[in-house]
């Protein structure tokens, strides 16, 4: 492929610098294109990756991620990018590791790393990634399960919301989710624990128990959750059609 040399290629890597992020994409996406016909590209990108002076590392990281065998050095500056304040580029990022962990073992073997080692932000990231990346491995699942106990409540969070597309968890997986709902001192994690059980289905006496006392509480956002946890229940023993 012709891509008019560095007449084309200056300006795309100078907009990776850009805070503008319609420009930046565009970048972003030209130089995909371009560096899967040229690998000079790549080798270009992976020079300006170990420049620590350059504010969007993770735009060429990025780059470098979607062509074949992606660099340690691209996967660790993404790594690092779960920790951006902006949560669209930490999405960003996210999506394109979620897409690589599901064929590159070591990439899910980070991703579960990073939920317990990482930032809180990472921490949450991992945890999200690793729902979406959607195996049910044991590692990942312990991961979730482990997850359930981190000292940031948006972590235990992200946890519990991630926890409901297993619907074959444990006993024992939905009795920790359980004490969560009764017991922690998040009414976030309260109140998502109810709604992750709920759509779990299959509800124990213990569980349902604590659901008709939290829907006599003075606490608005806690009746709030348990009437809809019970509206969920209610629709998944529901007859067909009914």
């Amino acid at each position: 492929m012709e891509h008019g040399g560095d007449n084309e290629i200056a300006p795309l890597l100078a907009d990776l610098e850009k805070a503008d992020k319609p420009a930046l994409r565009q970048a972003v996406d030209a130089l995909i294109r371009i560096a899967a016909d040229d690998p000079q590209i790549g080798k270009i990108l992976g020079e300006l990756l170990d420049d620590s002076s350059r504010k969007n590392r993770w735009a060429i990281a990025y780059v470098l991620a979607n062509l074949p065998s992606p660099s340690q050095s691209s996967i660790q500056v993404l790594v690092e990018t779960l920790d951006q304040r902006d949560p669209d580029i930490r999405w960003a990022v996210a999506l394109l590791l979620i897409r690589l962990a599901k064929t590159e073992r070591p990439i899910l073997r980070l991703l579960i790393e990073l939920a317990s080692k990482g930032t809180a932000n990472q921490r949450r990231m991992a945890i999200y990634s690793l729902r979406d990346v959607g195996l049910s491995d044991k590692e990942s699942i312990q991961a979730l399960m482990d997850a359930l106990h981190d000292s940031d409540p948006t972590v235990r969070v992200a946890a519990v919301t991630s926890l409901k597309v297993h619907s074959g968890l444990s006993e024992s997986g939905k009795n920790e989710l359980l004490q969560l709902f009764s017991k922690d001192q998040d009414l976030r994690v309260r109140n998502t624990a109810a709604i992750t059980l709920a759509q779990l289905g299959d509800p124990s006496d213990e569980f349902l128990t604590e659901l008709t006392k939290a829907t006599a509480s003075e606490n608005a956002q806690l009746k709030k959750a348990a009437s809809a946890a019970f509206d969920i229940l209610n629709k998944r023993s529901a007859p067909p059609g009914s």
